[in-house]
């Protein structure tokens, strides 16, 4: 049995009391208190995640962006010093090798941000289709923290002299949280405002700390990934491994806006347009239950009586008070309002496809 990784906060987590479960490899926080809790935690005032166990690399050198611009569905061109942009990495097929964040440092230096349970995937595929790619893996040296909700900038702007404020979604910079050195994004994984903060491994313990205790009065939480997983779900962001992986293409999950092919050759390019031309087979969409029930992923989905596919992602929604899911339809038979059924433990439970994302009040201004 492999050994599963710890992050540099795991003590810390274990002194607050975090159920931990094994997550991508590593052991990570699922709760500290309740999901629920944690949750409106986020959505009313502020939460603060590990995320630690992901991925990091960094692309250097004069053809760095030609490389990153061959391996992602995205144009990385584009991109300005301290801008990011969401991307994916595709095989010849289109399926959907990994989603990542590139965020481009300056004008030869980009960081690409993986998913955990994919770092050696990716590499290996980022150097089959570059094999002379200047890439570092710094994923064992760097720390992510994000501290995210409608009080987080309140929260923040006490230990930082950077002006958040002047921080656009999707863009960063480069200071100093709690006297330690760390890049500030407005970026985040809940629909809510928020910052990731990537600061090196060893004071992270130290800024996870002082986070805390700055947004004691504030109603901040430590909040683990089963709350992550709610908030992200709320606002049908993908999660690799249920809604997306290489079995999936960008445009049937919803995802062709970041496929740019007008932007030059890359991997998988052909075999894109190809599906745009068509249009895609099938679509991910979003469903509610209309009984009482918790669509949990692998659950069957009927259409008609027919299985056509299953629960890719589910939960009962702290928010709205109902079970919500994603699952893939075919193209004619996926607009709002179409029923379909979940089967639930043997039981055929109603549902319909609505519009999403789900909820759509949060304090994230794009």
């Amino acid at each position: 049995m492999t050994e599963l990784k710890r992050t540099a906060l795991t003590e810390a987590h274990e002194r607050l009391g975090a159920r931990m479960v094994p997550y991508a490899g590593f052991l990570m926080p699922v709760q500290y208190e309740s999901i629920t809790e944690e949750h409106r935690a986020v959505r009313e005032r502020a939460g603060l995640f590990d995320v630690s166990h992901m991925g990091e690399f960094v692309l250097s050198g004069p053809r760095a962006l030609e490389d990153l611009q061959r391996v992602t569905v995205n144009d990385a061109g584009a991109l300005e010093v301290d801008q990011a942009q969401y991307s994916a990495l595709v095989d010849q097929d289109a399926g959907i090798v990994d989603d990542c964040v590139v965020c481009r440092m300056d004008e030869e230096r980009f960081l690409m941000v993986v998913n955990a349970a994919n770092i050696e995937k990716d590499l290996e595929h980022i150097h089959r289709i570059a094999p002379e790619a200047g890439i570092e893996d710094r994923s064992e040296a760097i720390s992510l923290l994000a501290l995210q909700g409608p009080r987080a900038e309140t929260i923040l702007r006490t230990l930082t002299d950077l002006d958040l404020g002047s921080i656009d979604f999707y863009w960063k910079r480069d200071g100093q949280v709690a006297g330690v050195p760390a890049i500030v994004s407005r970026t985040g994984y809940t629909g809510e405002d928020g910052f990731e903060l990537y600061v090196d491994r060893s004071a992270s313990e130290e800024v996870w700390e002082t986070l805390l205790e700055a947004g004691r009065g504030h109603g901040l939480k430590p909040c683990g990934l089963g709350a992550r997983d709610t908030l992200r779900l709320e606002m049908k962001y993908a999660l690799y491994g249920n809604d997306i992986d290489e079995t999936t293409n960008p445009y049937e999950a919803g995802l062709g806006w970041i496929v740019k092919l007008d932007k030059g050759d890359f991997t998988g390019r052909d075999a894109l347009a190809a599906i745009r031309e068509r249009g895609p087979e099938r679509r991910l969409v979003g469903f509610r239950l209309l009984e009482r029930g918790f669509p949990r992923p692998g659950y069957g989905v009927a259409l008609e009586g027919e299985e056509v596919d299953e629960v890719r992602s589910g939960t009962m929604s702290p928010t709205l008070g109902y079970g919500i899911g994603t699952t893939y339809l075919p193209r004619g038979r996926s607009s709002v309002d179409t029923a379909l059924e979940v089967d639930i433990r043997g039981r055929r439970v109603p549902a319909a496809v609505v519009k999403t994302p789900f909820y759509a009040h949060g304090s994230l201004k794009r």
